[in-house]
């Protein structure tokens, strides 16, 4: 802990005299203090970069927003824990700020200080997960022959990211991923091409890539007695083919593998005004025995209502609920009414995004049960999942 470098933003002396104090206890070295925004300012440009920010809200002179504000645009702090008397509400609001200016937020300590909180908080930043390395930023949009290119030559590989019992650790299954392995600039994520590809109307042919890599790989796992559940994203406009469901039920038929292994997860937002053949569709996937899900629950505007009309059998928890699961109280309360939803509704839940054991203790107190997220395992391609299912599986849980 020693080697992190903190800075603490606090206009009373006495305060700021308490705060250091204890961090020099807890086993810091790298220690810095300011009374307002401006002097931490001063320091971040004459002493460089820290990772830590302990930061007051309300003091006179430059606040502590406005400092987070300006320290945002100068890259120069990367967490940051709050440390005021003001409301609850507010110190929220100040979290959720911190967040969209794309620092972490580590928590709340409030005052007086508490020494053991501090340690926790610390400890949260060095415990973060490791940056996803970043992609290419020159790579330019595809054009349309080179996707034609790309599929025709099945650069367009199904990644696996696996879903887990939390309590147990055991593999539940996954979701499929597209990647494109790009013969000149590696692997990418959909963020590089999926626009492209709707822009040309080819989402569809990227599906069905997917979805017979997703087949032949319950194959291989079926000859050796094992089962895997699968669920793939279907965009909304996808259902309004009226050959979608009788093409799934033809190559589910061929593979000689059941329904009950697939589940098609759809965004709600997509969905607002659904036409009759696509909500066709939807109940004969369900019909068929395939699960239905409604994917980033909560993150839209009218979760509730499309529960009332279309057959979904699972909610996905958007991943925004758990990243401020432990800082915001409120996130707690919508997480736990999300459990009893989906048990009153005769529905699974899966929660997205837990990257934290801290998080997976939490939710399991709230009654959670399936999760993804990077504490347990990024998307991993066919390979890699493969091996982890083998390790990781216990029998009579897919």
């Amino acid at each position: 802990m020693k080697n992190i470098s903190i800075l603490v933003l606090e206009d009373e002396p006495f305060q700021r005299l308490v705060a250091v104090t204890a961090l020099r206890k807890l086993g810091l070295e790298r220690i810095q203090q300011a009374a307002d925004g401006t002097e931490a300012l001063d320091l971040l440009r004459t002493g460089g970069a820290v990772d830590i920010v302990l930061c007051d809200l309300r003091m006179a002179g430059m606040d502590g927003l406005a400092f987070l504000r300006q320290a945002s645009l100068s890259g120069m702090v990367r967490s940051v824990i709050l440390s005021s008397e003001v409301d609850e509400d507010l110190r929220q609001a100040a979290s959720a700020m911190t967040r969209n200016l794309g620092l972490q937020f580590l928590g709340d300590l409030g005052k007086p200080f508490d020494m053991a909180r501090a340690a926790t908080l610390i400890e949260r930043h060095r415990c973060q997960p490791a940056e996803i390395p970043a992609e290419p930023a020159s790579v330019e949009p595809p054009c349309l022959e080179e996707l034609l290119r790309a599929l025709e030559q099945g650069e367009f590989e199904a990644w696996y990211q696996p879903k887990f019992h939390l309590e147990s650790g055991a593999s539940l299954g996954a979701e499929v991923l597209a990647r494109w392995r790009h013969p000149s600039h590696g692997v990418l994520t959909p963020a590089h091409f999926l626009q492209a590809l709707e822009t040309h109307d080819l989402v569809d042919r990227l599906f069905w890539q997917l979805f017979r890599q997703g087949l032949a790989l319950q194959q291989e796992l079926a000859r050796s007695g094992r089962q895997v559940n699968l669920a793939l994203n279907l965009q909304p406009r996808q259902l309004a083919d009226r050959d979608l469901v009788p093409a799934i039920g033809r190559a589910l038929e061929k593979a000689g593998l059941p329904a009950t292994g697939l589940t098609f997860e759809l965004t709600e937002t997509g969905l607002l005004e659904a036409p009759a053949a696509s909500l066709e569709s939807l109940v004969r996937l369900r019909l068929m025995g395939c699960e239905l899900a409604m994917d980033d629950f909560g993150a839209g505007y009218s979760s509730l209502d499309r529960l009332c009309e279309l057959p979904f059998s699972q909610l996905k928890l958007d991943a925004a609920f758990v990243r401020k699961l432990m800082s915001q109280p409120r996130s707690a309360a919508i997480i736990g009414n999300a459990v009893s939803l989906a048990e009153d509704l005769g529905m699974s839940l899966v929660v997205e995004g837990v990257e934290t054991a801290e998080q997976r203790e939490r939710l399991l107190a709230l009654g959670c049960r399936v999760a993804q997220g990077y504490l347990f395992s990024r998307p991993l391609e066919r390979d890699a999942f493969h091996a982890l299912l083998a390790r990781r599986s216990v029998p009579g849980l897919h």
